[in-house]
């Protein structure tokens, strides 16, 4: 075989679509359309959004079918940015024919899956969310008795430096200077107040300071140490079958403890949303959701408790406790030590 030589690119004047190289596709994209296709879901979401859209005002918008095919193959690929999605729903023929993209067509761009995220509301969202759901039920694969339920911390979209006071609106950098005046600075600047800011003890906590761009976010330690705005993702997934039931986000300043009930009626609720007759028997969970109020919540809506106790050095005392706390307490406590709580 002779060395082979890399020409230069020239593209042609013009070339057939049939003559086009193609490879066999992937496989799960392929069968993926298929379900969603027999399922109905272009036409149900079309249905969901078609009163958020003009009826004769402007150019046509993207398709919500093509839309939300797009998230979902952020999802499967790992893509958490909208310019990310558009790149590789671009790039991939495979991708291009799974969201109904002909070969001439461009993809949409990030900027327009921007505007469509603004544009539809929560409850949109959660239909699909439900009826995607509800396919999984009509195949037999969803169970919904036993469930797990954890959390992660993710970064806002915001930066520390730009926090400001609640009372005053007094920046950081305001903050520090005056800092430095009250330790005796005589007309700090910026690198005085750094320098302060440097070795003094810091203290920030979400009952003073704020984002004045993302209200929502809470001041919070990551996994890697780093104090960052962020938000708290909770899911709650079927272990039968790893589908994921609910998916929550909520304030990073909230304990898991304080979340767990509702995340399990959230994913309870959306298991009736999908048409499924079974509801949540059992939860599972880590250390750091026990607490003795949620299990006697747990108790009282007939659900039964995994979770492994935090290491106390002092034995509890429950004289002064309401009734339900004791007994729910050590009843989760059997559980876990039992052989199915150690499989679990």
């Amino acid at each position: 075989m002779a060395l082979g030589r890399r020409g230069e690119q020239s593209s042609p004047m013009w070339i057939a679509a049939t003559e086009l190289p193609r490879s066999p596709g992937h496989v799960f994209y392929r069968r993926l359309d298929r379900l969603l296709s027999d399922a109905g879901f272009d036409r149900y979401v079309e249905d969901r959004c078609r009163e958020l859209y003009a009826k004769s005002l402007g150019r046509p918008s993207i398709p919500p079918g093509l839309y939300f095919r797009m998230l979902f193959v952020g999802f499967f690929e790992g893509i958490d940015s909208q310019r990310g999605i558009a790149w590789r729903c671009s790039d991939s023929l495979s991708i291009r024919e799974f969201i109904g993209l002909g070969v001439a067509d461009r993809a949409p761009d990030h900027s327009s899956l921007t505007v469509i995220r603004q544009r539809l509301p929560l409850a949109v969202y959660e239909g699909v969310f439900a009826f995607v759901l509800g396919m999984v039920e009509s195949e037999g694969l969803l169970d919904g008795r036993t469930v797990s339920v954890d959390s992660t911390q993710l970064e806002a979209n915001a930066a520390m430096k730009s926090i400001v006071r609640r009372a005053s609106g007094e920046s950081w950098r305001t903050y520090v200077k005056r800092l430095a005046v009250e330790d005796g600075e005589e007309d700090p600047d910026d690198d005085d107040a750094r320098r302060l800011d440097r070795t003094r003890k810091k203290s920030v906590s979400n009952v003073d300071w704020e984002s004045p761009t993302d209200g929502d976010s809470r001041i919070a330690r990551m996994k890697d140490g780093r104090t960052r705005l962020a938000y708290k993702a909770e899911h709650v997934v079927d272990l039968a079958s790893d589908g994921v039931l609910a998916a929550r986000i909520d304030l990073a300043d909230r304990s898991d403890a304080s979340t767990l009930v509702e995340s399990v009626l959230a994913a309870d609720l959306n298991l009736a949303r999908a048409g499924s007759a079974t509801r949540i028997e059992e939860a599972v969970a880590d250390k750091g959701y026990h607490a003795a109020e949620r299990l006697t919540e747990c108790v009282d809506l007939g659900i039964r408790t995994y979770i492994p106790e935090r290491r106390e050095p002092n034995r509890r005392r429950w004289g002064n406790k309401p009734d339900g706390w004791q007994a729910a307490f050590y009843a989760n406590r059997r559980r876990v030590r039992g052989q199915r709580g150690l499989w679990l």
